[in-house]
């Protein structure tokens, strides 16, 4: 089976569903985008490895599993999407260590969050992405989502089991930009992620 390459096209996250996040990958070579709902912590780690502007004042778990793997001089070469049953993505990380490879089953979100980290392509099958892939038009910004993509992805979080979600997210539109960079300091000083990153992608709508 042939691999696809993906790139990360952005964290999409409902507008009416607290802690519901979806992340998009996006076909290299052609126009097919794959969304993944993932948890609010990886979401996090995800947004912050993307936005440089965001340093945690002490290792996210992420970052220590990194740490680690440096340590040791183990490497993660590539992640690859290899599987998908009733809807649920499984992935696995290709790493090496003194030239010997070894495939280690991982959460796709956890897989993603660590080959941000270590600058690792992410891969799929061709025939997963048939399968789950969608076409949606392109944003003239790389960063940022189009209304059409928001419209899928938020239907698509509806429709996963959100038993334990939590009330709607706070509104940060009213907030001015001087408001919302103060937030955003004060929340990775605290180690508040999920407010930093809901605060940074307000910040990032209006750039």
């Amino acid at each position: 089976m042939s691999l696809v390459k993906l790139t990360i096209k952005g964290i999409s996250y409902s507008q009416t569903q607290n802690g519901a996040y979806a992340l998009i990958l996006s076909e290299v070579d052609g126009e097919r985008k794959l969304p993944i709902v993932i948890g609010a912590f990886e979401a996090q780690s995800i947004a912050i490895a993307l936005e440089k502007e965001i340093t945690p004042p002490r290792p996210l778990t992420h970052d220590l599993f990194k740490n680690f793997a440096d340590r040791f001089e183990i490497v993660v070469k590539q992640v690859i999407i290899h599987k998908l049953v009733d809807g649920v993505f499984y992935s696995s990380l290709i790493c090496e260590r003194d030239k010997i490879e070894e495939i280690i089953d991982a959460r796709t979100s956890d897989a993603i969050a660590l080959a941000l980290r270590f600058n690792a392509p992410i891969f799929t099958y061709k025939n997963i992405l048939d399968k789950a892939g969608i076409y949606l038009k392109t944003s003239t910004s790389k960063k940022s989502l189009t209304k059409q993509e928001e419209s899928v992805i938020e239907n698509l979080i509806l429709g996963e089991d959100k038993e334990s979600v939590k009330p709607s997210k706070e509104d940060y539109s009213k907030f001015s930009m001087s408001d919302l960079n103060k937030m955003l300091d004060e929340a990775v000083k605290n180690e508040n992620y999920e407010k930093a990153a809901s605060v940074r992608d307000e910040i990032s709508k209006r750039q």
